[in-house]
């Protein structure tokens, strides 16, 4: 093993430089023609179709499958962008094994589902490697539109507004589009910069303007959306980070996972990152896992995510907790941080308490323990800042923290809707953001097809 993943402390260049590419490459290799047409013969094609109601987009998902089959990946590609324009992202990070390939019938009768994920990528890639364009925009509306956030929400909102021939102006705070897709996932499942071909894909319809580097709040109000455009619709992420709850939060070393995996992300020299030699994760997500994983494939030698559930209880998939275990991360459940151990103002392990459940909650016992660190990941959740939000003038219902809409996405703020992790429901997936964002532009689109102006 490299002599420089003994460094102590925070540092970089653990290991050779020429593993990290190895340690970052893609985690699920794609299928290629052959075993495609394979995998796509084992599909049932149900008449029921399990698995496309576990879809939270409704890809026909036997439809698709069978296109494959009979050698049409393009047909395929269509039959998935229809309901899913992030079909090729979604095939790479949603969690396939608790939604469609769950249910699959193959899986229920033999344990071994069709790979409908693995078969969706199949069918994009093939799209958009060929840089086939499916839509195009209809006449123009003369209506437009501005969309906060070019999240999974906001370009799958865009696109389909831009479809029914409303102009579309995207606002995004970051220097890149793609939130999430972009910033917050692993780096090893969606390599080469898989993001901004789909954001460039995404945007290949026309009729969409993106302005990076504004940020609401800062750079425009809502109320001004609301007022210069005939609908807004908000796709802003979470950009607050849950407290531990622990002392010495403050110490160098201590650092928020969304922000180390954001790094990660736009860095063009991965053995340029530091990362510690113990490595410590507070969570039991899937943000926990990108960064337990990520941080033992940079070099650190002993990395342990801790919990304060039991492992039924993690939002992490069990696919996810069987990777983490597989690249030799520690996963250590019933614990709760109660305070960060340091020296001289520099992390040197973090002190927990065992928890139980008592009464219906999460109670810690008394008895502690300590695991020696030197960088503490705080990977617990993300809140919504609404400040930016209502600071604007428009005062929309908030509720647990998140935009309330209705079954349309619309909130109590004329002219706007809302959709993706910003909501109340919003369950983190891009699936899920993709299938608000699409939604919302439909009703949005009915909406401003009623000229009435008391309609808007």
């Amino acid at each position: 093993m490299a002599e420089g993943l003994y460094k102590e402390g925070i540092a970089a260049q653990r290991l050779p430089s020429d593993q990290y590419p190895k340690n970052f490459a893609d985690l699920h290799p794609p299928l290629d023609r052959h075993e495609a047409l394979v995998e796509s013969d084992r599909c049932y094609f149900c008449y029921d179709a399990p698995c496309m109601q576990a879809c939270p987009t409704s890809i026909d998902i036997p439809l698709f499958i069978r296109q494959i089959s009979t050698g049409n990946p393009l047909g395929s590609a269509k039959t998935i962008f229809d309901q899913n324009i992030l079909g090729g992202m979604c095939a790479r990070v949603c969690p396939t094994e608790t939604l469609c390939e769950e249910v699959c019938v193959r899986e229920v009768a033999e344990g071994k589902p069709v790979q409908i994920g693995r078969l969706q990528r199949y069918a994009t890639d093939t799209a958009m490697a060929r840089g086939v364009q499916f839509y195009e925009p209809a006449a123009s509306t003369g209506r437009k539109v501005a969309v906060v956030g070019a999240g999974p929400a906001g370009l799958a909102c865009a696109h389909r507004l831009a479809m029914h021939g409303h102009h579309v102006t995207i606002y995004e705070a970051r220097p890149k589009s793609g939130g999430l897709n972009e910033y917050g996932i692993a780096a090893y499942k969606a390599p080469e910069n898989f993001a901004q071909a789909e954001v460039d894909y995404v945007l290949g319809i026309g009729n969409i303007e993106v302005k990076n580097g504004q940020m609401m709040g800062r750079d425009f109000a809502l109320a001004e959306l609301a007022a210069n455009y005939d609908a807004v619709f908000v796709g802003a992420g979470l950009t607050g980070v849950n407290a531990l709850q622990a002392d010495g939060e403050d110490f160098e070393g201590v650092e928020n996972a969304v922000d180390f995996i954001a790094t990660l992300r736009q860095s063009p020299d991965l053995s340029q990152l530091q990362v510690g030699r113990r490595v410590v994760v507070i969570g039991g997500g899937m943000t926990a896992v990108d960064a337990a994983v990520q941080s033992k494939l940079l070099g650190a030698e002993q990395v342990t995510i801790a919990y304060r559930r039991g492992k039924d209880d993690m939002n992490a998939s069990e696919f996810e907790q069987d990777l983490a275990a597989s690249k030799g991360v520690t996963i250590r459940h019933w614990l709760k941080p109660v305070r960060i151990l340091a020296e001289n103002g520099k992390v040197t392990g973090i002190e927990l308490e065992y928890t139980e459940i008592r009464d219906g909650r999460v109670a810690g016992t008394g008895e502690t323990v300590r695991i020696e660190a030197d960088q503490v990941f705080k990977a617990i959740g993300q809140t919504f800042d609404p400040m930016p939000l209502n600071g604007s003038g428009s005062a929309i219902a908030m509720e647990a923290g998140r935009i309330k809409v209705d079954d349309e996405g619309r909130t109590s703020a004329p002219k706007i809707w809302a959709g993706g992790d910003c909501i109340l429901g919003g369950d983190d997936l891009t699936v899920s953001a993709v299938a608000q964002g699409r939604e919302a532009a439909e009703s949005i689109h009915r909406t401003l097809s009623d000229r009435s102006p008391a309609a808007i």
